[in-house]
């Protein structure tokens, strides 16, 4: 028996009792494949790996299956995926950095951020609670159900399918800017090159704040001795601030210093 045939099997719905998904809303599934990117074979798979834990408290819901095992499984998926890449990418790296490298690509902020660029939000099944949460509370919620998906395509595609899926997600955030790879830190080059010259520390301003809550972003300025040096775009304050370090010291002249950790 393959492994995909054995996990099938493993998560096979007839094998839980009572456990039906057929009081979920229907999805627009056309929708969600151009979303994905993928041709959906089972569509029922897929709906189980939007629904949210807190989506079983809604009253008028019963016989409903959450993602969270979908989740269990999509972790060990995606951590497979993101080794098996890094290893062909960074040939000449030694464990300790593939691992450094592995971590911010499958952390919850990376993971979110996947799930942002495939407006996945608009298709989680969730309770009005859980849809204000916080920022971080949005971060877990879209990290989740993106391992969610990443074991749906897998069940329902094979391995293949769901690698390049999770490659395409990789390189669309890594080129946005939204995921770094580089352990670099901006704002602390700024603050040494200001401590250096003989000025106060550089000040950060939030021009702006625009999106819903689940999908904000921010724009900041930076100022030096006065004058504004850098702006910069992110989807939290820290991003943005960041960014507009990195135009600031780039306005500036300052050498880019590689290793600098955050």
């Amino acid at each position: 028996m393959g492994v995909l045939q054995f996990l099938r099997r493993f998560l096979r719905r007839e094998s839980a009792p009572g456990k039906e998904t057929c009081s979920l809303p229907r999805i627009d599934l056309r929708r969600l494949e151009q979303a994905l990117g993928y041709t959906v074979r089972n569509p029922q798979l897929f709906r189980e790996a939007l629904v949210h834990r807190s989506y079983l408290q809604v009253p008028e819901i019963e016989n409903v299956v959450s993602n969270e095992r979908l989740e269990f499984l999509g972790d060990a998926i995606l951590n497979h995926i993101i080794t098996e890449l890094i290893f062909e990418e960074y040939p000449r790296d030694g464990e300790g950095d593939l691992t450094k490298l592995r971590s911010r690509l499958v952390n919850r902020k990376a993971l979110a951020a996947y799930a942002q660029v495939l407006n996945l939000w608009d298709f989680l099944l969730l309770s009005n609670g859980a849809a204000r949460s916080s920022d971080k509370g949005v971060e877990s919620i879209l990290a989740d159900g993106y391992e969610a998906m990443v074991a749906a395509i897998c069940l329902d595609g094979g391995y293949k399918a769901a690698r390049s899926f999770v490659m395409s997600h990789v390189r669309a955030t890594i080129d946005q800017g939204l995921v770094r790879i580089h352990d670099e830190n901006f704002k602390s080059q700024l603050l040494e090159h200001a401590q250096a010259q003989g000025m106060a520390a550089p000040r950060y301003s939030v021009l702006s704040e625009e999106g819903p809550d689940h999908d904000r972003t921010y724009t900041v300025e930076v100022r030096v001795a006065g004058n504004q040096y850098g702006i910069g775009v992110g989807k939290n304050k820290k991003d943005a601030e960041q960014a507009a370090a990195r135009e600031a010291l780039r306005h500036i002249g300052v050498p880019r210093q590689a290793g600098k950790g955050e």
